[in-house]
């Protein structure tokens, strides 16, 4: 088994690349594939408390929490195409939403 130890510096290495990524990039794709790095290390300390106490329903909430990582990546590329569709780019600094 492995420690908790390790799973929380494994989810806090995932946490600190993912909100690196949130910030430095100007791709939107790229910032929602950071967003969800940030998401799954999130679920990664869910389960592992959850192992920890041997408890399930931290491996509910994860399973949960997996559904809606997959309908917010969804709905962001649907979002990121129709923006690519009107402004032929995803770059968030030369997107402007308020002028068409």
């Amino acid at each position: 088994m492995i420690p908790l130890e390790w799973e929380l510096v494994l989810s806090g290495l995932l946490f600190s690349i993912g909100l690196y990524g949130v910030l430095a990039r100007k791709n939107a794709i790229m910032v929602l594939m950071s967003l969800e790095i940030v998401i799954n290390a999130a679920l990664l300390n869910f389960v592992a408390f959850s192992s920890y106490s041997n408890d399930a329903s931290g491996q509910v909430f994860a399973l949960l929490g997996i559904a809606v990582a997959a309908a917010d990546a969804a709905i962001g590329l649907a979002i990121f195409l129709s923006i690519y569709q009107t402004h032929g780019t995803v770059d968030m600094d030369r997107v402007r939403f308020l002028r068409w």
